[in-house]
């Protein structure tokens, strides 16, 4: 039986776009399947903010940011928390990640004409000690076009490879099977869909209109994670978190269902660390939504007071971006689904940015006159339409105006004004001094030090309750589902594993589907900024291992 291409790349995604490129480099002849229509082309990095985990990098150093690669093993070992035998080779994969991150990843994508935001983030603090969670300095480096931006150059190399004849795309496919016809699998089954016009991100039809099969002599899986199956979640959601909420929004569309977890491990792969996923805390429904469930998230600075569902701050360390699954077990724990931020309109003019490429219009559309409009006076575009339509944000003058609306957003009286009142009262007289007992004053402070919060990301500390500083703000946060951090286990060939530990014949996996690299390249936890260089790498590494292989 003749093959209908050297490799099949399952799912269009960003690894599936990085492995396929690789490929064509190599000049090998690639089939790219996916289930979506051509307009999904990036999954769901297009929809991303564009973070990338850099160590030591020019932007960093300009900022006087002092970054090493052992202080960000350090960082990642302690956010990481490997402790199970099946964390071999995930432990393996994450030191071969950091040495990229510190090594050549910054100037491979520059020469690709992948540029960065100067300022950098600073995600997941921790809040907890040295070889603790959390990254000890600023790492967060925003693509400059976001998503689409880092998107762009692998997608231009792949159509570059059809143009070429060697890159078969083909849409509306959706695997369903895996199998061997000889030692190694090499057949690819499944259905093809009806055409869709559907937009990036909203639902195709599921109207199957044929069969495929085909034949290769290597299989890339790079298919993504759950997070749009609710089901899926819920039956892998960690005791350790405590029960799966009942409400949750979605960070990506309906179509990233896990299935191809589950046909790959039908054909011999192994799956491992289900229990570990990386949901946000600070989602908010969107009043413009593409899919169903449609969150977004919030990436505040440090000054929200963080309440409870009762009006009760959150405990230490856990303040707006510091510690997410942390934050996630607490909720969980609470009996309630939701959280407040409780802010002044001071606070979300400098402190509010909404994840998504395409609520960053600025930094999308690559204009450099819009970001700098980002230093006026007033809130962001985006924050603003959702102060003026968005269900969970409610601006009133008055303490008292305000706990009327969350108990009856909430439909409970849960929130009790009067201690509401104190908290805020006693917060408040911390910011009267330079010294303080409140965490939370001091990371606000803390953070004001490092130029590019004092900049663009942190607010001059002040008391809530000045009316100077308001209206005050509320907004309620939900629970928003993202990303996998367990998946099909690998080597650091991304050759897919069996049961045995011997590599499944003719098997790649990368992305999300592999935990990022190595079924869990994360641990537990992430330092962020760490997902869209994990579909980078892990895809790199696949279509270079499978390259090879056919060769």
């Amino acid at each position: 039986m003749a093959y209908d291409a050297d490799v099949i790349v399952i799912g269009a995604g960003l690894a599936g776009l990085a492995a396929t490129a690789e490929l064509v480099d190599a000049g090998r002849t690639v089939i790219l399947l996916d289930q979506e229509p051509e307009h999904s082309l990036g999954g769901q990095a297009h929809w991303s903010f564009g973070g990338l985990f850099l160590v030591d990098s020019p932007e960093q150093r300009r900022l006087r940011i002092r970054d090493s690669r052992e202080l960000a093993w350090q960082d990642w070992l302690g956010t990481a928390g490997f402790d199970r035998p099946e964390d071999h080779w995930p432990r393996k994969w994450a030191e071969a990640y950091v040495d990229f991150a510190a090594g050549e990843k910054r100037s491979w994508l520059h020469r690709q004409g992948t540029r960065l935001f100067p300022v950098v983030g600073w995600a997941e603090r921790g809040g907890y000690d040295a070889t603790g969670h959390g990254n000890s300095v600023p790492r967060f480096h925003v693509t400059w076009g976001t998503g689409p931006g880092l998107v762009a150059p692998f997608e231009r190399r792949v159509r570059a490879g059809a143009a070429r004849g060697l890159v078969d795309l083909r849409f509306r496919h959706r695997v369903t099977g895996l199998s061997r016809s000889a030692g190694s699998v090499d057949t690819v089954s499944g259905e093809i869909l009806e055409p869709s016009d559907a937009e990036r991100g909203r639902a195709s039809s599921r109207e199957v209109t044929g069969a495929f099969e085909l034949r290769a002599q290597a299989v890339i899986v790079t298919s993504g994670g759950i997070g749009g199956n609710h089901d899926l979640v819920r039956a892998n959601w960690p005791e350790r978190l405590g029960t799966a909420p009942q409400r949750m929004l979605s960070g990506v569309p309906a179509h990233v269902d896990g299935k191809m977890l589950g046909i790959t491990e039908a054909a011999g792969g192994r799956a491992i660390n289900r229990d570990r996923m990386w949901h946000y805390t600070e989602g908010i429904d969107n009043w413009n939504p593409i899919w169903p469930r449609h969150g977004i998230r919030i990436l505040s600075g440090p000054s929200p007071l963080w309440l409870d569902a009762r009006g009760k701050r959150l405990p230490v360390p856990l303040f707006p971006g510091f510690d997410t699954l942390g934050t996630l077990e607490h909720i969980v724990r609470s009996g309630h689904d939701h959280t407040w931020f409780v802010l002044t309109r001071k606070i979300i003019e400098k402190e509010f940015t909404l994840s998504g490429s395409e609520q960053n219009p600025d930094l999308t559309g690559k204009s450099v006159r819009q970001v700098l409009g980002r230093a006026r006076a007033g809130a962001p575009g985006p924050v603003q339409a959702f102060m003026d339509h968005g269900a969970d944000f409610i601006v009133e003058r008055s303490l008292t105006g305000l706990v009327r609306r969350m108990n009856a957003l909430t439909k409970e009286p849960l929130i009790d004004e009067a201690a509401l009142h104190r908290e805020i009262v006693a917060r408040d007289r911390e910011i009267a001094n330079p010294f303080t007992k409140d965490l939370q004053v001091t990371a606000m402070r803390g953070a004001r030090k490092y130029l590019g919060d004092r900049f663009i990301r942190t607010a001059a500390p002040h008391r809530l309750l000045d009316p100077k500083a308001g209206p005050l703000i509320a907004v309620r946060l939900n629970i928003l589902t993202r990303k996998t951090l367990g998946g099909l286990e690998t080597d650091l060939s991304s050759r897919v594993l069996t049961e045995g530990g011997e590599p499944l014949p003719g098997v790649y996996a990368a992305g999300e589907v592999a935990g990022f690299g190595g079924g869990g390249v994360h641990g537990y936890r992430s330092l962020e900024g760490t997902f869209l260089g994990g579909c980078l790498f892990s895809g790199r590494t696949a279509g270079r291992a499978a390259a090879e292989a056919v060769a």
